[in-house]
């Protein structure tokens, strides 16, 4: 494991009234679209979830066009963050990790608005790499992978960005990274140039196609289409994309993680739902309890980038993961303290 850049502010070091002995940890990942935050405690070799909080900011509104955090993207963010602060505060956190991924990445005034974050939360931004986020990534929802099959393709469908590992399963289930690779292609970035109310059949396969020709020179270079066909290869999916459409498919009134989570999907309801997404208007899709106002002009862009990668590999499912940066990092904490990790949920 890479070494763990841990911040030092205040509001994360718990140690004004908490007991050292309460292994108290937190992590953030503020990404293009979304803030989310988790505080656990460890337990031995585990960790247990005690609070959470998520809140789509939207961070990457405009970045692509302009190359700049806007204003009001900012403010949100800001306003986000500081719930996380006031939450780690009152959990007397510990220790902490707090990461930026795409948005951040590609923002020409990303040291600006890290000033203003520590001065208005006390809280300090670590932007991190693509290959550091889609190592997270994995290190988060690894546990879900199944050690009966000898390959996998796990995906992150971000808000500005798309992760995608090509792995090796060892008999124990424990990853071995072959080959990644992160496309400049998310859902707000997507979202922003073909659009995200009715999105013509025509434009949404365009969409599919961009994507697609992302994904072919690392296919032919790794082989992973003839792996594919010839079985023992797992297909494990982290995003708010997938999430969503397993809301969707199961019927759920309102979005349920121990439902979705270690769930499967197979692609032909997969397609199934996405056609019937692109099929509604924005506000159609809002009505949906496992989609609502925030996400409903963002799906149809994440349905695209799936189902570009179900066309370009047919393993036939997907397992569902809702874990990811987040847990890797609090995986990382408890590695820094000579733990071997396992995931409990709170």
């Amino acid at each position: 494991m890479e070494s763990v850049a841990l911040s030092d502010q205040s509001p994360t070091d718990g140690r004004r009234s908490g007991s050292r002995s309460e292994n108290i940890l937190a992590a953030i990942d503020l990404g293009t679209n979304n803030c989310r935050l988790l505080i656990a405690r460890a337990q031995g070799k585990e960790f247990r979830v005690i609070d959470a909080f998520s809140r789509i900011v939207r961070l990457g509104e405009g970045v692509v066009r302009t190359g700049r955090l806007a204003e009001p993207a900012m403010a949100r963010a800001v306003a986000a963050l500081a719930v996380c602060a006031s939450k780690m505060q009152r959990r007397n956190v510990e220790r902490s990790r707090i990461v930026a991924t795409e948005a951040c990445r590609r923002a020409e005034n990303f040291e600006q608005f890290r000033a203003r974050v520590r001065r208005q939360t006390g809280l300090t931004l670590e932007v991190i790499s693509p290959e550091e986020e889609a190592r997270l990534a994995l290190a988060g929802c690894a546990p879900l992978l199944d050690p009966r099959l000898d390959y996998a393709l796990v995906f992150d469908i971000g808000g500005g960005s798309t992760e995608l590992m090509w792995l090796a399963v060892r008999s124990d289930g424990s990853p071995l990274l072959l080959a990644s690779i992160s496309l400049p292609l998310g859902v707000v970035t997507l979202s922003e140039r073909y659009g995200g109310d009715r999105v013509p059949v025509q434009v949404y396969e365009d969409m599919v196609a961009e994507v697609t020709d992302q994904l072919t020179a690392f296919d032919t270079a790794h082989g992973i289409r003839r792996m594919v066909e010839k079985g023992g290869v797992q297909m494990l999916g982290s995003s708010g994309t997938v999430t969503t459409l397993t809301g969707v498919f199961r019927n759920l009134p309102r979005y349920d993680r121990t439902v979705v989570d270690g769930s499967f999907l197979d692609f032909a309801s997969a397609r199934r739902i996405s056609r019937g997404l692109l099929a509604m208007s924005c506000a159609e899709r809002a009505a949906h309890p496992c989609i609502g106002q925030e996400r409903a002009d963002l799906v149809v862009a994440g349905c695209a980038v799936l189902e570009a990668i179900c066309r370009l590999w047919p393993v036939g499912r997907l397992r569902v993961a809702d874990r990811g940066v987040r847990e890797g990092i609090l995986m990382d904490l408890l590695l820094a303290d000579g733990r071997a990790p396992r995931y409990t949920a709170g």
